[in-house]
């Protein structure tokens, strides 16, 4: 075993693989047989064959190159592998019978995360009094897309959140344990600090594994907490798939000694559309809410110029109609500000824009114009798009009908590339 490593990392070993069709994407355009030296490509064609060290048959199959996932989270994605019962439950009633076994376990903090009431008959969120009755421990819930969680009293007396926004009250005037924005992120950071480095190793690498296993070969890590792209940093290379990671971070000097080229990723400048946190400039079809834009406008701009100007390529999170228009006005401000050669340098950064739910033609059309490339996730129209699921029970049918226009993005000239948002939507 030894020796056949050692010839597989010199390169040695040239292994030709046969199939029915292999799809390159480039030229040619299709061939018979691939013939790999070591861990690289080095030809496609068709008819007889090189010579080889190793031939594989593959009667019947159709080989195509690495997919790349846009938009990833690999330790929620392993976290949520051990969460699979949470995402698959259908009720209120079932979720909390799941937080009755785990705090039996004896594990403390209770983090149980990938819940999608959306798709429940009944979409009743457990309350902080219900997950207090059931035990002493304390219960983070964390909800699909992580812009919403209802926790027990015991994590309300851990965590000070007097100053933070999104604590709902009831009419009792005291805390239901549903979370949004800034508290939210808080208890987001304090339970996810309580896994020990070699559990979030661990995660890192069932996620990468369960990406290989897919035909993912390289992923953008959206990394939203500082211990989890620390750990990512220390084996990255030692992964079965290429790992690119963007923190979620406007700390500009932290990326460029670290040596990334790119910041921001998924920092969120607005929620979700399930937490009806996501930007709108009409009120949502099921409550009067608007949702919140959680930057303001110059705090913004001074960051996308300081990192346009450091030589990153900057991205952030924007679903809503809102929170596109910020950006958008924003990204032009910067561009403005430019001159002739400045602007066909800025172009060629491809500045991003995830997720990029709920543009209007207008936006779509100002997006190409500044060469903003635009992550999308269309496993998200699948899972809420249909008819009478959850975009059309927020926005209502036309303004669900209008969610993801891609294919007007790539009309109009818009790099566009796909994500899964993994946990989110599967890994896959």
């Amino acid at each position: 075993a030894r020796r056949t490593r050692l010839l597989y990392h010199r390169g040695s070993v040239r292994t030709l693989y046969r199939a029915s069709r292999v799809v390159t994407l480039s030229h040619p355009a299709m061939g018979e047989w691939i013939l790999v030296d070591g861990r690289h490509v080095e030809r496609v064609g068709t008819g007889d064959p090189p010579e080889a060290d190793l031939t594989i048959e593959l009667p019947g199959a159709t080989v195509v190159p690495g997919f790349i996932d846009s938009h990833v989270h690999l330790t929620a994605t392993g976290r949520s592998l051990t969460n699979e019962d949470v995402r698959g439950s259908s009720s209120k009633e079932e979720l909390l019978e799941l937080v009755r076994v785990r705090s039996a376990s004896g594990t403390s903090p209770v983090h149980l995360e990938g819940f999608d009431e959306s798709r429940w008959d009944r979409p009743d969120l457990p309350t902080r009094a219900e997950l207090d009755g059931l035990t002493a421990v304390p219960v983070v819930l964390t909800r699909t897309d992580g812009h919403l969680s209802v926790v027990s009293g015991e994590v309300l007396a851990t965590i000070d959140l007097t100053d933070a926004e999104g604590v709902e009250v009831g009419e009792d005037g005291l805390p239901t344990g549903r979370l949004t924005r800034e508290a939210n992120r808080r208890v987001s950071v304090w339970v996810e600090s309580s896994y020990g480095r070699q559990r979030i190793e661990e995660f890192q690498l069932q996620a990468a594994g369960l990406a290989a296993s897919r035909g993912v070969t390289s992923v953008h890590e959206m990394s939203l907490h500082p211990s989890d792209l620390d750990v990512l940093l220390g084996h990255r290379g030692r992964l079965p798939v290429d790992v690119s990671p963007i923190p979620a971070s406007m700390s500009l000097p932290e990326s460029i000694e670290r040596g990334f080229p790119a910041i921001g990723g998924d920092l969120p400048v607005d929620g979700s559309i399930g937490a009806r946190t996501a930007a709108l400039g009409h009120p949502y079809d099921d409550g009067s809410e608007r949702g919140e834009l959680y930057n303001d406008d110059d705090a913004l701009a001074e960051f996308f110029h300081a990192g346009h100007n450091a030589g990153l390529q900057v991205g952030v999170h924007a679903i809503g109609d809102r929170a596109i228009e910020q950006v958008l006005e924003t990204w032009e401000r910067v561009y403005l500000a430019l001159d002739s050669r400045e602007r066909r340098h800025f172009r060629a950064r491809r500045h991003r824009i995830e997720h990029f739910v709920l543009p209007s033609a207008d936006q779509i059309e100002r997006a190409a114009m500044l060469g903003l490339a635009v992550c999308v996730q269309p496993t998200f129209d699948r899972l809420w798009g249909q008819g009478g699921g959850m975009y059309e029970e927020r926005l209502g049918p036309a303004r669900a009908m209008a969610a993801h226009p891609i294919r007007t993005m790539l009309e109009r000239g818009i790099e566009v590339g796909v994500g899964s948002d993994s946990p989110v939507t599967p890994l896959d």
